[in-house]
């Protein structure tokens, strides 16, 4: 058990390096990027940004609200899960904003002058803050209502982000898709810090 645990985090840290990687590479990132903002249906442009203006009031919502229902219905447990889901949000926020300032990657409309800029965005764009406060809420609401009803709509939402930002040209692929794997790796994260955290406290009483 201890290694596959070990397993997943080394998965975790080679991933990221990959794709911080690859964005250095920059020929097949801005290739794609192009593709997808160059050609894209300008008539869309309000719905993704609505989409990507979504994320910071959704993913403090969740726990906000799910942490209220806790407390009317006095159930630790749901105040648990509201805890759990705002700790992920913080964690996911704590490491892009690390990976952010390690990297310094220039936003692609800076660098690539033809890149069309329709969303106004500030700071740097490796990885993407939008995908992965997005795939945090995600994956920590899956893993702990784990219903199709609740997995399949977080996913299509989250995914919808990570997208948005591309067809607006505010960040390039590999940002989106390392956004994606850090929100999810700070759930995981979360939940192994949550379970040591809850062990040491069992050994303790």
């Amino acid at each position: 058990m201890k290694f596959k645990k070990i397993l997943i985090l080394k998965i975790y840290v080679v991933l990221i390096y990959f794709f911080s990687c690859f964005a250095h590479s920059q020929n097949a990132d801005i290739d794609l990027l192009r593709s997808l903002n160059k050609n894209r249906n300008t008539a869309l442009d309000p719905a993704f940004k609505a989409i990507s203006n979504s994320v910071v009031p959704i993913g403090i919502a969740a726990p906000v609200i799910i942490y209220s229902i806790g407390l009317i219905k006095k159930d630790s447990t749901v105040k648990k899960q509201a805890l759990f889901i705002g700790q992920t949000f913080l964690v996911s926020a704590f490491i892009t904003t690390a990976l952010k300032h390690s990297t310094k990657r220039e936003r692609p409309y800076v660098t690539y002058p033809d890149i069309d800029q329709a969303y106004s965005s500030t700071g740097y764009a490796f990885p993407s803050g939008h995908t992965s406060t997005a795939f945090a809420t995600a994956t920590s609401l899956s893993m702990e209502y784990p219903q199709w009803y609740v997995i399949a709509p977080s996913f299509v939402w989250a995914s919808a982000v990570g997208y948005s930002r591309m067809h607006l040209g505010v960040h390039y692929p590999s940002d989106v898709i390392t956004g994606a794997i850090v929100g999810s790796g700070s759930a995981y994260l979360s939940y192994k810090m949550n379970k040591w955290i809850n062990k040491k406290r069992l050994k303790k009483g």
